[in-house]
């Protein structure tokens, strides 16, 4: 490779902290060119996102830089200090991680965040000019309502708009590399496929070079150039990227590419019958339930206005059934959990939980209730006390709502583990040191010691990497299976979906738009939105779905100023006059299910299930 942007020599970082263990990154050596899109792959553990850091020279003890260099054009990041390594940051490399909410200080807007690191890199420039120029990033990353957006504080953002404000923050400066340390993993599949658009319009407009840290393969499969696969620190194999999908040399990559999962040929779980459903009631009976917020306006001194987060859900869960409820971000799938759990009180609509409105429940019943009703939630760090023992952690909840002594507590627990593939030798020690599938099962632990009817869970999964999933996933079946535990999955991983959840639920804008079994929703969609959900996963294999055809742009409308009719047809490719004028209603469009558009793709539009080969 000649005259490389990026040149990463003989790169060695410890842990000070241990210095018996392996280095972390060991004599490591990559390039990349200016304008090429490089991945960097590899499961949990390999040293991905310590690589990721040191590239924009940020390695911070305990690690300790033991030998390399990291030259950007020539000069050596890790050699650079104060105003030289602000430089370097700035106009030389960014970096864009997988939590942007990090990236800005909640107090100050985002707008003159931006600005101000602008003017920083460029003192000549005024505020007003700085601004100017980070309108022109809002617009050419599509944040839609620019000049209004830049006001506004981080936490307005949803997950898609933050991100494309971070990656502005990370080019601002003209940047020569961008670092995206899996930037995609907490976005939903629809956000996730317009950051990779982005970043290839950014490469052809500005000629920015990409480094792409992930754990999935399918994710980059169109975007980068090369991929270089990482285990223990080392590169172990790398080669363009559709060569090394193809033919992959080692056992590492073979690994992993083998367990890309696939969306296509997979097997969905056994959906329940028509008769099944009438032979039994709901575990869970959501009606008309809808949630407002009354936010403050930053024209008026005391106006405020009305964010409608969900605006009418009606579904029932059966028991043992396994329901996944998707959409893109801000759509209400996280606020329609809080009211599942009784977490928030609706405005208006009901929740039932075997029969009975848990609205009329008393403070006592409510506080039972969470004992059938548990939620595992998605960050497998900020969710366990770090002070508390493995085993505290899993009882806590046995201590409150049961008599057991002790001694039968404990017992309990370490059975619990055991059932989730956790060492119960783990009991009286500390999380520290555990890596994100361990803390899961952690997780789901001290959810199902309990023994609770229904599992909700939040984005359970997102934090984890492929190989992680896969035997995580196996555990549910498995619970499911040994216990008939109703689970409903939050989610926009719809690979997993395919995996877990034999019916599936698709929200747009605080409402269900689809709902159907697994195979109909992801073979035979019949609103076009579920349709450019599906276009936009990523797979390794040929998607029936193309997304030139099928995939939307930007963002959905405000919840705050929500368009006459359906709230899709301003994005709807198939849009006519009515669906601006009526908003259409969830109605009967097959055997279990239902669909809100005025005009459902016909059978003849729809993939067929006998079309799409079997792995």
């Amino acid at each position: 490779m000649s005259d490389p942007l990026l040149k990463v020599s003989g790169l060695s970082i410890t842990n000070t902290a241990n210095p018996a263990l392996p280095p972390i990154l060991d004599n490591l050596s990559l390039e990349v060119s200016r304008g090429e899109a490089v991945a960097i792959v590899g499961r949990s553990g390999a040293g991905k996102s310590v690589l990721g850091r040191a590239l924009v020279g940020w390695i911070e003890r305990p690690l300790g830089l033991q030998s390399g260099r990291i030259e950007i054009a020539g000069e050596d990041i890790l050699a650079a200090r104060g105003g030289d390594l602000q430089r370097l940051r700035g106009t030389g490399i960014g970096y864009v991680g997988a939590d942007p909410t990090r990236v800005f200080d909640p107090t100050l807007s985002v707008g003159t965040q931006i600005a101000e690191k602008y003017r920083m890199l460029r003192p000549d420039v005024s505020m007003k000019e700085a601004l100017e120029r980070v309108h022109e990033l809002f617009d050419l990353v599509r944040i839609p309502e620019a000049r209004h957006r830049m006001d506004e504080l981080p936490s307005k953002y949803s997950g898609g708009m933050i991100q494309r404000a971070a990656i502005v923050d990370a080019i601002i400066g003209e940047t020569k590399v961008v670092v995206a340390d899996n930037v995609t993993q907490p976005l939903d599949v629809t956000v996730a496929a317009q950051i990779i658009r982005l970043f290839q319009d950014l490469r052809e407009r500005l000629g920015t070079a990409f480094v792409f840290i992930t754990s999935s393969v399918p994710v980059i499969k169109d975007f980068a150039d090369r991929i270089i696969v990482m285990d223990e620190g080392r590169v172990v194999e790398e080669g363009p990227t559709q060569q090394l999908i193809d033919a992959p040399k080692t056992q590492q990559a073979e690994t992993m590419i083998a367990q890309s999962p696939r969306i296509w040929g997979a097997q969905a779980p056994e959906s329940l019958s028509a008769a099944d459903v009438m032979n039994r009631p709901p575990a869970l009976a959501i009606t008309g339930l809808k949630r407002s917020y009354k936010v403050r306006r930053k024209d008026r001194l005391f106006g405020k206005v009305e964010v409608q987060a969900v605006r009418g859900a009606d579904f029932d869960v059966y028991p043992g059934e396994s329901l996944a409820i998707v959409g893109e971000s801000g759509c209400g799938k996280s606020t329609l959990m809080r009211l599942l759990t009784w977490l928030e009180a609706p405005d208006e609509g009901s929740v039932s939980f075997e029969g009975r409105n848990v609205g009329a429940f008393t403070t006592k019943e409510r506080f039972d209730l969470r004992a059938q009703l548990q939620l595992v939630l998605q960050d497998p760090y900020g969710s366990i006390p770090a002070h508390w023992t493995i085993g505290r952690t899993i009882s806590e909840s046995l201590r409150l709502h049961s008599k057991l002594g002790g001694k039968e507590r404990r017992a309990k627990v370490e059975a619990t583990m055991a059932e989730v593939g956790l060492d119960p030798s783990l009991h009286d020690k500390l999380p520290s040191g555990l890596s994100a599938g361990q803390r899961q099962r952690i997780n789901v632990a001290r959810a199902i010691v309990l023994e609770p009817k229904v599992l909700l869970l939040d984005e359970t999964f997102s934090a984890l990497d492929p190989m992680e999933q896969t035997p995580l996933i196996e555990l549910f079946r498995q619970l499911q299976r040994d216990r008939a535990i109703t689970c409903i999955f939050i989610s926009h991983d719809l690979a997993l979906v395919r995996r877990v959840a034999s019916r599936v639920a698709v929200m747009y804008l605080g409402r269900i738009v689809e709902a159907g079994p697994n195979d109909e929703l992801f073979l035979n969609p019949r609103h076009p939105y579920t349709r450019a959900l599906l276009s936009a996963a990523p797979t390794l294999e040929a998607s029936p779905y193309d997304p030139a055809e099928c995939l939307v742009d930007g963002e959905p409308p405000s919840p705050i100023r929500l368009p006459p009719g359906c709230a899709f047809a301003e994005r709807c490719p198939a849009a006519q006059a009515k669906c601006r004028e009526s908003d259409p209603h969830l109605h009967t469009a097959g055997e279990r299910i239902r669909v809100a558009c005025h005009f459902p793709l016909a059978p003849d539009k729809v993939v067929k299930s006998e079309a799409i080969p079997a792995e």
